[in-house]
């Protein structure tokens, strides 16, 4: 458990660690300004940067318990999967870990975001960071024509979240005694249907919303 839960700090300790490199690499306070002065006076924007650095501890603090609540959700998914689809008991614990292990992939996104714009799209605005997403279907196909409730599914649809599904199929195959064409069916059917109403879910309320 021990290691279980010093993977879940590294994650967390990690995840608000290239955050903040890339807010500051990127210049993410001085393009957040000028996307603001095309809709607020120069009071209203300073007093929205008070009111973020009096309040920054807050994010820093809700990164572990997104981390978990996120992890919790997977790993409970893939729990009911294993129930169903597996001889051999899995536990939660167990699974959880393969789920954090799995995480630490999706930290290579800044990573590619912070070399793309800082080596190669040197000319960006705030709008082109939100919806950069590096290896994706978005990349290929843009956001400025897309409709805003397409603009999700496409992030998701990425290389990242391909790795993941493998690491994950790769843990729960040997966990289970089989192999990891076994266990990647036991994600894509636990973990791939709750992916699967989570992007409806933002896509329905993007398209209601927006």
């Amino acid at each position: 458990m021990k290691s279980t839960l010093l993977k879940w700090l590294l994650l967390s300790i990690a995840l608000i660690l290239l955050t903040e490199i890339t807010n500051i690499v990127l210049d993410f306070k001085g393009l957040l300004y000028n996307s603001l002065a095309e809709k607020l006076t120069n009071k209203q924007i300073q007093r929205f940067f008070e009111f973020q650095e009096k309040w920054q501890w807050v994010s820093y603090a809700i990164v572990p318990i997104m981390v978990l609540i996120k992890t919790s959700l997977i790993a409970s998914a893939l729990y009911i999967g294993t129930f169903f689809f597996s001889r051999v008991a899995v536990t939660f614990k167990q699974l959880w870990g393969f789920v954090l292990t799995a995480e630490f992939v999706f930290l290579l996104v800044p990573v590619f975001k912070i070399v793309w714009f800082y080596f190669f799209q040197t000319n960006y605005k705030l709008e082109d960071i939100q919806y950069f997403y590096p290896l994706s279907a978005l990349n290929i196909v843009g956001y400025k024509d897309l409709e805003p409730w397409f603009v999700y599914p496409f992030q998701t649809l990425n290389l990242f979240e391909l790795a993941y599904w493998l690491i994950l199929a790769y843990y729960i195959g040997k966990a289970t005694q089989t192999s990891m064409d076994k266990g990647l069916k036991i994600v894509a059917y636990s973990y791939g249907l709750a992916l699967l109403l989570w992007v409806v879910t933002i896509m329905f309320f993007t398209l209601n919303y927006s």
